[in-house]
């Protein structure tokens, strides 16, 4: 099969969208399918080196189309109009047309996709409503325009994949059809608690502190501000991992914490592995992969009830959920957790034994059967159109009929609080 894979955010950007991205089309190539990825060009003089897979290690052929940095928030690239988009979906011919996290890019692509008569899954895994919110955009409509935007590009779309029961209902509150549940995978081999290491543990907090850590994006949509207040807590010593326009606000309000900036691979393991409690402030996450590597570590979570945590924190069972927005809440959990070490050992072995099944193996095999069905429906619209007759109906339930079909579902959690009620055209040139 054939897949173009349009994103908005592709690898050397490290965030959600461009790491699920990535692992889909690894996971394409080594089923032997052809996938090309279009997504912005990366700041200039940025190093992009080349993404290989399968056992010929052939490289990932992605297309990068001419872009701009966002205003306030320079590492987020914005495509520019340009004639390689429509270039690029003609010359690879795909099957199927896969957009990830669609807003601009993947609207263009949405257009285009519509008048060559190409099937098209949407992705949604950023809550752009939320951000328009978060960064005061529009004077107080940027939000309804957000949510016009997101409506929009996947009602254009045969399907809609949702990475969580949240962002789900979100959709469907807001219009959108045919929406499913797809959720992400975690490697559980890197991000293991065999990977802890207890010299970095004493490195980070000499005093035998227990060491609290926020792994992420430093942009004001998180809410890392909001462990102000757990980082002035006795015997806690809150890391906090990661970049972003935030740092240096979040190093003056928090003079006590450790800021390690932006870690990967084995050392990023490393780092979730001997941390004693992980925290996740940001109110907006439709997932929250930083949650799942934490508990494939071992780690107990500390998560607002609301959004993607929901699916993924096990309040008391695999740690706490806490009330959105509220660094009252979060110190108390902190403070809670922080003096009792069997209850965090509990939690973290709990939350390993929720995620171990959940590969990316798993996740992408349901990406595929979702592109099959697509494509399928696509076929016999176009045959019904012909007047040929379609193929016998089979008795199997439809993909995604259930959540995470053929995959282990992430439990519901209990929230102590109540989550919020969800309140053609050509390509110009360049």
């Amino acid at each position: 099969m054939r897949v173009a894979i349009v994103t908005e955010s592709f690898p050397p950007e490290v965030n959600g969208v461009a790491h699920s991205v990535l692992r889909a089309a690894e996971h394409l190539v080594r089923r032997g399918h052809q996938p090309l990825v279009i997504t912005p060009a990366p700041a200039r003089g940025a190093h992009c080196p080349p993404q290989s897979f399968g056992p010929d290690r052939e490289p990932l052929p992605v297309v990068r189309v001419p872009s701009v940095a966002l205003p306030r928030y320079p590492q987020v690239r914005i495509a520019l109009p340009s004639r390689k988009l429509a270039a690029a979906l003609t010359a690879h011919r795909p099957d199927v047309v896969h957009l990830a996290s669609p807003f601009v890019l993947g609207a263009r692509a949405a257009r285009l996709t519509e008048r060559l008569d190409l099937p098209t899954v949407a992705v949604y895994q950023t809550d752009l409503a939320g951000y328009a919110q978060a960064y005061r955009m529009g004077r107080g409509v940027g939000s309804a325009v957000a949510w016009a935007r997101i409506r929009s590009v996947h009602r254009a779309a045969a399907r809609t994949l949702a990475p969580s029961t949240p962002a789900a209902q979100d959709l469907t509150a807001h219009g959108v059809r045919q929406v499913r549940i797809w959720a992400r995978g975690v490697d559980s081999v890197r991000f293991h608690p065999d990977h802890r290491d207890e010299a970095l543990h004493r490195a980070l907090a000499p005093g035998g502190e227990v060491l609290v850590g926020y792994v992420g994006r430093l942009a004001p949509e998180k809410r890392v501000d909001l462990l102000a207040e757990a980082s002035r807590l006795p015997g806690v010593r809150v890391v906090v991992i990661g970049d972003g326009p935030s740092a240096p606000a979040l190093k003056a309000a928090m003079p006590g914490a450790v800021f390690l900036g932006r870690r990967t691979g084995a050392e990023l393991a490393r780092c979730f592995a001997s941390l004693d409690l992980f925290v996740h402030t940001g109110p907006l996450e439709t997932f929250c992969q930083t949650i799942q590597e934490a508990m494939a570590s071992g780690v107990p979570v500390v998560a607002p009830a609301v959004g993607g945590p929901l699916d993924l924190v096990g309040h008391h069972r695999t740690g706490l959920l806490v009330a959105p927005r509220d660094a009252g809440a979060v110190a108390r959990a902190v403070a809670d957790l922080a003096r009792a070490p069997e209850l965090r050992a509990r939690y973290g072995a709990a939350g390993r034994a929720d995620v171990t099944d959940r590969s990316w193996e798993a996740v992408g095999d349901q990406l595929i059967r979702h592109y099959e069905e697509v494509l399928t429906e696509h076929r016999q619209r176009h045959r019904s159109r012909a007047g040929e007759p379609s193929p016998a109906p089979t008795d199997a339930a439809p993909l995604g009929s259930v959540p995470l079909s053929g995959v282990p579902a992430p439990r519901r959690a209990e929230a102590p609080v109540a989550a919020p009620a969800p309140a053609p055209v050509e390509e110009q040139p360049a």
